[in-house]
Formats: structure tokens, C-alpha cells, sequence
């Protein structure tokens, strides 16, 4: 960006269900490019890139779901007007049940978005804050991401959009004016591609060092839980899943699933696919390769006597559901939580 062009119109937008964390790490990294290396080394700081506010729909404070105070710098009414609509929106990540309705601001929200993008606005989100673009329509027709607790949610309620849950970051749409983050953490990854992209890839990269910021470089769903799903009230669905969590290893799980229903194989898999998003089988497969997870975490057992231990007479078959549900191999996985061993000891001995 030249620095002789005018700030970057930005707003970073907050609910009380917004995540606090989240959104004051955004103002202070965008509020620091230009300023804080130049500091660091002895030289005059340059024009803001980012003129950062924080604004909710009324500007007024509000306690958030930890109880802590937080005061916007103002309200929405405030940059509604075309020549007010800000260059850049941010909508943090936002502590919601996924199982529940999108709630009641959303509404106002979506019209809100809608405006900024047909002005010609960026608007980006970090892990949950996809739900608001969904609801606003702007993600339709285009690939993101999101949180993977909320993937399968937006993907269902939204068919027209392209979850792609194993990503970290998505820009997407014309020139790129709408880009998705992953999980809550993925706000630097966020705030990297957006430095990079007004500011030039030296700031950025100085940004990254004062920050020890590192962008993800594998996919979400090494990190995600294999079993957050949908709720569902079917009672012979919940009492197979049930049953299947201390038996997956059994080796002819659904077929006793089938049975113990009392439903024939054909119905009790249209029920549970319907209940659950899943098939049977893909169920299984994911209780097998959770419970394959914590071993790898937690055990010294070899890849082999874990791929049987939870059910599969052949460790190739084993290591092929492992890739393809977790996006690394088993042995990758390992070494990636063995790292988490040393912080893990140093709390114990404090």
C-alpha cells in the first residue's frame, strides 16, 4: 500500500458472544503495522495502514461471556451511511451452540455485511464468525472455512456454499473481498494474508517477528474431534452410538448395531444416516480413528498394535482412514502432539 494513500478503512465488529481474545489481538496487530518495528529499530513510524475501530450494533459496553467488561469505540449507525461504509470488516470468531438458531442480530448484521461487500468492502471472518457471512449470503457459490465444530452445521443449513473444513485460511469471490480463517487461533494466519495484502509481504514478515507469529501449515483436521456432530433425539440411533462406543472394534460392528435396533440393516442405515449425517460405517471409522488419536498422543504402542486394538485386521487399511479423517499420517500425527510433551512436563514440575 502507498503511503501516501489514506488508512484503511477497518472495522472490527463485536457481540457480547464475540470472542474478546480474538478481537483485541486483531486491533493491536493491525494497529502496530508501521509503527512497532520501526520503533524497535530506531526510526519514525509510518502512516497508519489500518484505521481500526471496534463497533457493535448499539456502541454500548457490554459484559462479555466471561463477564468482562468491554466498551466498543462505537455503534454500526455510525458507518452505515455509503461514504462511512468501511473498507474492511473483520467478524471475530463467536461463542455459539452450533445446534442452536443464529440469533436474533444476525438479522440486521446480515444487511449490514451486505451493504460494505456491494460498496465494494472486504469482509473476512475468523472461525465461527463464518455463521454471520453465511447467514448474509456471502459466502454462496464459494468455497470457506470455518471452526470444525461448525463445518458440517454451515455446510447442512448452507448447501450452496463449499465448506472446506480442512483449511486454514479461504479468500474467496471476486478479487478476493471475502476470506474465511479456520480456527480462533487462525486470526494470525488472518491477520498475515491482510498485512501482506495492503501493507507488502516485508511488513508482514516484521509483523510475524515481533509477533512470533507462524502461519498453520497443516490442515484443521488434525486438530479437530471427530466425533462433534449434530444432536439428534432418535432414541435407537442414540442406543446404537452408545453400544458402538465401547464395541467399535468389533468386527462386524454394524451389523450388530442392525440388530440390537431390531430395525432391518436397510432401515436402520437410512435411520442412522439421517439422524447422525453419517453412515454406520463412517461412524465407526471415526470412533476407531478417535480412539487412535489418544494413543498416539498418549501411548508408546506401535502403529500396528494400535490399528488393532481398535479393529482393523490390516494396518494399511488402518493408515489409509487415518490420512484421510485427520489429513496426516499416523507416525505424523505423533510427532506433531509428541511436542506437546515437554510443555505438558514443564507444568507438572512447577
Amino acid at each position: 500500500m502507498d503511503q501516501a494513500s489514506a488508512a484503511l478503512k477497518t472495522v472490527v465488529l463485536t457481540l457480547p458472544c464475540a470472542g474478546t481474545s480474538t478481537m483485541f489481538c486483531i486491533l493491536d496487530v493491525l494497529g502496530s503495522v508501521g509503527r512497532d518495528w520501526q520503533m524497535l529499530h530506531g526510526q519514525s513510524p509510518h502512516k497508519p495502514i489500518f484505521e481500526v475501530r471496534l463497533l457493535s450494533p448499539d456502541g454500548r459496553p457490554y459484559s462479555d461471556i466471561n463477564g468482562r467488561r468491554v466498551t466498543p469505540d462505537g455503534s454500526l449507525t455510525e458507518a452505515q451511511e455509503p461514504g462511512a461504509l468501511p473498507d474492511l470488516v473483520i467478524v471475530p470468531d463467536l461463542h455459539l451452540d452450533p445446534n442452536g438458531p443464529p440469533p436474533d442480530e444476525f438479522g440486521p448484521l446480515a444487511e449490514w455485511l451486505r451493504a460494505v461487500a456491494d460498496n465494494g468492502g472486504m469482509v473476512a471472518s475468523v472461525c465461527s464468525g463464518a455463521w454471520m457471512l453465511a447467514s448474509a449470503g456471502l459466502l454462496d457459490g464459494v468455497e470457506a472455512t470455518t471452526h470444525w465444530g461448525f463445518a458440517d452445521m454451515i455446510a447442512r443449513r448452507h448447501p450452496e456454499i463449499r465448506v472446506r473444513k480442512e483449511r486454514i485460511l479461504v479468500p474467496a469471490g471476486e478479487g478476493h473481498r471475502v476470506v474465511t480463517a479456520g480456527g480462533a487461533s487462525s486470526w494470525g494466519d488472518l491477520m498475515l494474508y491482510l498485512i501482506a495484502r495492503f501493507a507488502g509481504q516485508d511488513e508482514a514478515r516484521r509483523i510475524a517477528k515481533i509477533y512470533l507469529l507462524q502461519p498453520h501449515t497443516d490442515s484443521q483436521l488434525c486438530y479437530a474431534s471427530l466425533l462433534a456432530g449434530r444432536q439428534h433425539d432418535d432414541a435407537i440411533v442414540a442406543d446404537a452410538q452408545v453400544w458402538a462406543a465401547d464395541n467399535y472394534a468389533d468386527p462386524t460392528p454394524v451389523a450388530a448395531m442392525a440388530a440390537r435396533s431390531g430395525l432391518s440393516e436397510r432401515s436402520f442405515l437410512r435411520r442412522f444416516r439421517r439422524a447422525t449425517g453419517q453412515t454406520p460405517v463412517e461412524y465407526i471409522q471415526t470412533l476407531r480413528v478417535e480412539e487412535a488419536k489418544q494413543m498416539l498422543e498418549t501411548t508408546g504402542m506401535s502403529i500396528e498394535e494400535i490399528a488393532d486394538e481398535v479393529g482393523y485386521t490390516e494396518t494399511s487399511s488402518f493408515r489409509n482412514a487415518f490420512r484421510r479423517y485427520v489429513g496426516l499420517s499416523a507416525s505424523a500425527y505423533r510427532r506433531k502432539h509428541a511436542t506437546m510433551a515437554p510443555i505438558a512436563a514443564a507444568g507438572r514440575a512447577a
